[in-house]
């Protein structure tokens, strides 16, 4: 990708938070001055003290990486470095999760874009994650988010072995959303893992998730309890009973590690200190006043939209969106005022 002239001085110009955790907090936008050219910023000087020095670790790691893969297509570039953080272009696709290619030239297109990757002596090292595989608009494949990714200096059995995990990592994809293309080559491919992922999953995986699911605040979707089914009806009743509010919309949301989060949307002009002292305990986690709730032609509230803003999945709500343009001028302000902004679910 080449970088208009100039872009590394424009001024940035913040659209959407996507995600914040303790390490950083990511932001799509654009510079001033080049309207048709998308960013993102992975904002550090806002870290707590205490989490710079693994923070700025993470965006080293990033940093190293995207320098390496420049002009590889299908690579985001790197726009500039400073004090706020890094910023990089924003890549246009969808998730794979939602994509769910079966066309076997994305599959070549993503074998292609990892040999590349390793030509450069680049290992991804995050790629097990469908979210950070994109299908772009032509169909080509793309991948995003080098905080946990390797610039090696030497190829020796380190880089192979991560290498392959690369590989076997895009196989596993392949198994979920087209299996059927699978060679008995890739099958047997993803049966072997390699001995240091194996060590990996046994002991430094364990230490990595305490560290991402409870103090970087990813969420994990176990929990099972119905909370909307044992504290919604108290909640609604007593909110409901004010003259000021119209309407009450509850949906759950995975807590950061372990358990479920209520996020009640209100239709009100009240503010939200108001809203609290309304609320019976338990309270929910989650409490944001909404001037217009999403309906559908027949007065129904539209919970699939309502859910997929409490649980912070944006990729899908820019689909829905596309959609339906008068659901979108609905729920533009509500997405702009959400307040999950963690991670997705790791594991449903």
């Amino acid at each position: 990708m080449t970088l208009p002239p100039d872009i590394a001085k424009a001024r940035f110009l913040p659209h959407t938070v996507h995600k914040r955790d303790v390490f950083s907090e990511t932001i799509s936008g654009t510079l001033e001055g080049h309207p048709n050219f998308p960013v993102v910023l992975r904002k550090l000087d806002g870290v707590p003290l205490y989490a710079k020095p693994i923070a700025w670790a993470l965006a080293r790691r990033e940093i190293k990486g995207l320098r390496a893969v420049q002009g590889i297509e299908g690579c985001p570039a790197l726009v500039r470095v400073d004090e706020t953080g890094l910023l990089r272009s924003w890549t246009k696709g969808t998730p794979l999760q939602l994509a769910r290619p079966t066309d076997p030239e994305w599959y070549r297109d993503a074998k292609r874009l990892l040999r590349e990757m390793r030509r450069a002596g680049v290992t991804h090292n995050d790629i097990a994650k469908p979210q950070n595989w994109l299908m772009t608009p032509e169909g080509r494949a793309a991948v995003i988010d080098f905080q946990l990714a390797s610039k090696h200096r030497r190829r020796g059995k380190l880089f192979r072995v991560m290498a392959r995990e690369d590989l076997r990592h895009l196989l596993k994809q392949k198994r979920a959303y087209a299996p059927h293309l699978l060679t008995p080559t890739e099958s047997r491919m993803l049966t072997q893992k390699a001995l240091p992922a194996r060590f990996w999953m046994a002991t430094g995986k364990r230490l990595y998730n305490l560290i991402t699911r409870r103090l970087m605040n990813w969420s994990d979707g176990e929990g099972t309890e119905d909370r909307i089914e044992r504290d919604g009806p108290a909640l609604r009743t007593a909110l409901m009973d004010h003259p000021d509010i119209t309407d009450v919309a509850l949906c759950t949301y995975a807590l950061p590690a372990k358990g479920v989060g209520l996020y009640a949307f209100v239709e009100t002009s009240l503010p939200v200190d108001k809203l609290q002292n309304l609320c019976p305990d338990p309270k929910p986690e989650l409490l944001q006043p909404v001037k217009t709730l999403p309906r559908d032609t027949s007065g129904a509230l539209r919970m699939d939209a309502l859910t997929l803003i409490a649980t912070n999945r944006l990729d899908e709500l820019e689909e829905l969106q596309k959609q339906d343009p008068e659901l979108a001028d609905t729920l533009r302000p509500i997405i702009t005022n959400r307040l999950n902004l963690t991670d997705r679910v790791l594991r449903s």
